[in-house]
């Protein structure tokens, strides 16, 4: 089951100053001053199931860039099962493309969560997430480099995400054994 929903807007700041940097005692810190640049929208489908995240950025909200998640999500998950996938009440979901399209592919469902309710999409947490771990922290200078920087950080979430649960996986290269002596 994937859950997918779209972040509109996210604009490339490019602040005035770095953010300050972190000393014992004292919390990081930000100017307030930016100058903002393009913005970029993104889509992205969480799956559930493993807490893998399938995304894109894309510089309009129309249905023509969601066909295109979808094709994505087409070739990059196993052929076998169906996939359901459950969307908010967004009106690009629903048009005569979208609909002509999960004719043509039978193996996609299209589910909607009832109105006023994002509170039951995970994948609203995730944006939270990015927003408040890579997008609000950064100084992007162009909607390029907002672009890669989102990029780069699915890839890691990815990476490091394991199971329905999301728990992160813990990797040593050997246990250490403390000496009772």
């Amino acid at each position: 089951m994937l859950r997918v929903d779209e972040k509109t807007q996210i604009q490339a700041l490019d602040r005035t100053e770095s953010i300050l940097p972190l000393r014992k005692g004292i919390p990081e810190r930000q100017t307030r001053d930016y100058r903002r640049n393009r913005t970029t929208d993104l889509f992205a489908a969480l799956d559930i199931s493993i807490g893998k995240i399938t995304g894109e950025c894309h510089k309009r909200l129309r249905a023509k860039e969601f066909l295109a998640l979808l094709r994505t999500i087409e070739r990059t998950t196993p052929p076998a099962p169906d996939l359901h996938l459950v969307f908010d009440n967004l009106a690009i979901y629903r048009t005569a493309r979208a609909r002509r399209w999960v004719v043509r592919h039978p193996r996609f469902h299209f589910h909607f969560v009832p109105t006023s309710s994002p509170w039951l999409h995970q994948v609203e947490r995730w944006f939270k997430e990015i927003t408040d771990k890579r997008i609000r922290r950064g100084t992007l200078r162009i909607e390029l480099e907002l672009i890669e920087a989102v990029k780069l950080y699915i890839e890691r979430y990815n990476e490091v995400r394991s199971g329905p649960t999301g728990e992160r996986r813990l990797t040593r290269s050997s246990p250490r054994s403390r000496s009772t002596g």
